[in-house]
């Protein structure tokens, strides 16, 4: 028989990570790994992401400058660094650990309005700050979290993240012994020099020093392991030990961070500033399952058709993170490295004899996206699909190019489409319900689609209940899932009974509401199209069922 384990209480402590030299350090990977490490050695860790922006929301930001939207499951539109805690902790993290600035002040003159300051003069660099803290300690106690990570969003010497500072400066100035500060800095070798320099980093820690900081840790970044003599600098110049100066090298794989940061016993000196005795640590299922992923030789090619991956010259692959994260998780569980190729559905649409491309491919995924840019090239894309039995996900806007598709070409219903799109299409196969139409004459952008987790009920002679029971995500007697979602417009249900009578299957359905949520194609390898986001809820050590379905039959169609 199997006893709890009471957790010895500990006054909460508190961890700031913030980042210096440049932004994309590596900040949100590190902070995750952090929290891996120390929820390895027994104690109950959760973290916050400040991010310095005056949205509400990241639901209102450009996926192509700001990454992935990532949504929880109580429906808060995140930074795509919570769908990382998620990932390496192991465990949902909600709303109440996401903050920007935009949603501190909105508290602040609200609190104002309502007269909660008693009447005094509201300031910008005191009362902002309390709020911020009021905000931690609201996370720390709905997480009964005994350390809590912060990671702040932005670059050292920014204006926007100051007001983190201030608030994390305040806390320390009060207990001293709770809170520590973490700095991730990146240390450059330009190719022309062949030198790994430590000038960038001395002056972060400048920087941070004026706001009234003193960094404890400094986390060193760079395409190499740091050497003797380059912690020996740092450590001089910025007033540290030596020993608090921790190299943090590149990685193949984000996965192994939190091994290179055990090797330097990381979690160690964390525990001991903030006057923790360490407990036994156990990392053994992540180190087994990164082993196997190190011997895996066989690799299977999946083609990605989206939009938001192209920044100028450059790849922004964040945009699609939870994706691509989910398709490795399901890859590796299966004994396969993933081989991943961005398809540019917009060639499709001037080139349709490049479609022919697809056909090299073991699998292709439609994920989420908005607006009318490349939906033409994508219907192309399901078409080719469909037609020549190449394995087909469609994520949320994915299946709705499905439909679309299986509309104009199997129902014969000629320039069928979405209303998103064509507001006076014919056919509008997809269209927006009363609630969302409402919303969007009053102009109520933020915040307002459908949000978070909903259920869904699974059709027993479908795919997705075979995928789901046999990874047991559910149980015979109970097929029903609950998948996070973001969008605004719905299957029209007008069409339901024709979809079915030609060929397309309804695996799923959210009988609240009476909304499709899965739509399969019959007589395919695999052609499933989901309106929910699956990638949200896949896990290193447990991935998603309907990715791996999907990466199962792309294995067996190789």
């Amino acid at each position: 028989m199997r006893h709890n384990v009471r957790i010895p209480e500990v006054t909460p402590k508190f961890i700031f990570i913030v980042g210096g030299v440049m932004s994309s350090v590596g900040k949100g990977v590190s902070t995750a790994s952090i929290g891996r490490l120390l929820q390895s050695r027994g104690f109950k860790v959760t973290i916050i992401k400040a991010d310095p922006y005056l949205n509400i929301d990241a639901g209102t930001m450009n996926p192509v400058e700001h990454g992935e939207v990532f949504v929880t499951m109580d429906g808060d539109e995140t930074d795509q660094d919570i769908g990382n805690y998620e990932r390496f902790l192991n465990q949902n993290i909600y709303s109440v650990n996401y903050m920007t600035l935009g949603r501190v002040f909105k508290k602040v003159l609200d609190k104002e309005r309502k007269l909660e300051y008693g009447g005094k003069c509201v300031e910008f660099f005191y009362h902002t700050p309390l709020e911020i803290i009021n905000l931690i300690k609201k996370a720390q106690k709905e997480n009964n979290a005994e350390i809590t990570l912060i990671e702040v969003g932005g670059t050292i010497g920014e204006y926007q993240n100051i007001l983190f500072l201030e608030a994390g400066r305040m806390m320390r100035l009060k207990n001293p012994d709770n809170v520590l500060f973490i700095m991730v800095s990146y240390l450059p070798i330009p190719s022309t020099v062949g030198e790994m320099k430590t000038k960038p980093t001395q002056n972060a820690v400048r920087l941070l020093n004026s706001s009234g900081i003193q960094p404890d840790i400094i986390l060193g970044r760079s395409e190499k392991p740091l050497d003797r003599k380059r912690k020996e600098k740092i450590a001089l110049m910025c007033n540290m030990h030596e020993e608090d100066i921790i190299s943090a090298p590149d990685c193949s794989n984000i996965y192994e961070v939190p091994f290179n940061f055990k090797k330097e016993k990381l979690d160690i000196k964390i525990l001991t500033k903030l006057n923790l005795k360490p407990r036994k640590v156990n990392m053994k299922d992540w180190r087994k399952w990164l082993d196997k992923v190190k011997r895996i030789k066989k690799s299977v090619k999946i083609g990605i058709a989206g939009k938001y991956f192209t920044t100028g010259k450059f790849i922004l692959a964040d945009s699609y993170i939870s994706v691509i994260e989910a398709l490795k998780f399901s890859a590796w569980h299966l004994n396969r490295k993933l081989d991943l190729v961005w398809l540019d559905v917009e060639e499709y649409e001037k080139n349709p004899k490049s479609l022919k491309e697809l056909f090299d491919f073991d699998g292709i995924v439609v994920p989420g996206g908005f607006g009318k840019r490349g939906v033409e090239g994508k219907i192309k894309v399901a078409q080719f699909c469909r037609e020549n039995n190449i394995p087909y996900f469609g994520l949320c806007l994915g299946m709705q190019i499905m439909a679309i598709e299986f509309a104009r070409n199997v129902l014969k219903l000629k320039n069928a489409h979405s209303e998103e799109f064509n507001t006076k299409t014919k056919y509008p196969i997809i269209h927006i319900i009363p609630a969302q139409k409402e919303k969007l004459k009053q102009k109520d952008y933020g915040g307002s689609m459908r949000l978070g987790g909903y259920k869904c009920l699974l059709d027993k002679n479908s795919i997705s209940y075979r995928a789901y029971l046999s990874t047991k995500w559910i149980k015979p007697h109970n097929p029903v899932i609950v998948e996070r979602h973001r969008h605004r417009y719905e299957f029209n249900n007008k069409y339901r009974s024709i979809f079915e009578e030609k060929g397309a299957h309804i695996a799923g359905v959210n009988t609240d509401q009476d909304l499709v949520e899965i739509i399969e194609i019959k007589n395919h390898s695999f052609m499933v199209g989901c309106q929910f986001h699956p990638e949200f809820q896949a896990r290193p050590l447990n991935p998603h069922p309907l990715f791996t379905e999907f990466i199962k039959i792309a294995i067996k169609q190789s």
